[in-house]
């Protein structure tokens, strides 16, 4: 809900600045740092951290901890959204570029739009949304594909398959919170997903033995700074400003982030990260996002009704 007490115009363009610029540079400093700690691991130092914090400042807040059955729910969604989504994401980047990584996971509407299509009834299967949906695949194809040649290699077929399934799994989580008892704060419940989510991750990270034969001493300070920032500026900052956006703007503007946030990694991992940027990466990059445009501004088309009603946006 937007809140009626509008804030100065300085303070919303720096929340959008943020959600935009920060959460698309995330990526690199991901590739940054999975070139030298093991995925997993890495991102288990990230979630974990960032997830204890939160907690502990909402706690200092006076939220009160989630109940057992809130711990539950939250635990569910950090497996799919932590463990699977992230975990697969920073698993990706070693084979990935970082940019590449943004435009693949940009395809999470579409996977949406199939799950309210097929499952939850919630829209229905029309020419816009089909073309839509036929572009976003298309957008990966292009990119995976080694017949579409363009002058420029295709995308590690792995990393692509991974990343696929990480968008997947960030659709299904989209959809659960509808069927869990969750916290009524979002702060609160968002760091016990984090929390739970980045204990599983040091448990996986355990079990494929990403701790065996690794050095923290041996980490460089590059690696440790881009590990800083991904916890203060992409999960604390970042989540902070976007949650503070929802109550202030409607959810279509703060939605647009799904638009901005692959095209600035593509571009930062370009001009900083050294990665490609031939005709195969602009034109599956302009597919995918042609795609996510067209699915996130289409208006619910319920099966049993037609009413036009404001988008939802998937949360990333």
């Amino acid at each position: 809900m937007v809140s009626s007490s509008r804030p100065a115009r300085w303070q919303v363009l720096l929340a959008f600045a943020i959600i935009y610029f920060v959460w698309g540079s995330t990526f690199l400093a991901i590739r940054i740092g999975v070139r030298e700690v093991p995925p997993l691991l890495f991102a288990a130092m990230r979630f974990l951290t960032a997830g204890i914090v939160l907690y502990a400042w909402t706690r200092a807040k006076g939220v009160a901890s989630p109940r057992r059955r809130e711990w539950a729910g939250a635990a569910m969604l950090g497996a799919l959204i932590f463990v699977v989504d992230y975990g697969l994401l920073f698993w990706a980047e070693r084979r990935v570029p970082s940019g590449l990584a943004a435009v693949v996971l940009a395809t999470i509407p579409v996977f949406m739009s199939l799950a309210e299509i097929l499952f939850l009834r919630t829209q229905r299967l029309t020419l816009r949304l089909g073309l839509a949906m036929f572009a976003g695949i298309g957008g990966v194809a292009v990119l995976v594909n080694p017949s579409v040649g363009l002058g420029q290699a295709p995308v590690d077929a792995r990393g692509a398959g991974a990343l696929m399934i990480a968008a997947i799994s960030w659709s299904v989580a989209s959809i659960l919170p509808r069927k869990l008892t969750l916290p009524d704060s979002k702060v609160m419940s968002s760091s016990a997903q984090m929390l739970t989510g980045g204990a599983m991750l040091t448990l996986a990270a355990a079990l494929f033995g990403d701790f065996k034969g690794f050095s923290f001493r041996a980490v460089s300070p590059g690696v440790w700074l881009s590990l800083a920032y991904l916890i203060v500026a992409g999960s604390i900052v970042g989540f902070t400003a976007y949650v503070w956006l929802l109550h202030h703007e409607s959810p279509t503007k703060v939605g647009t982030y799904a638009y901005v946030n692959p095209v600035v990694a593509v571009l930062l991992g370009y001009f900083l990260g050294g990665e490609a940027l031939g005709p195969r990466t602009v034109a599956g990059t302009l597919l995918i996002l042609v795609s996510v445009v067209v699915i996130t501004t289409t208006p619910k088309q319920p099966k049993s009704t037609r009413p036009t009603q404001e988008p939802e946006l998937v949360e990333t």
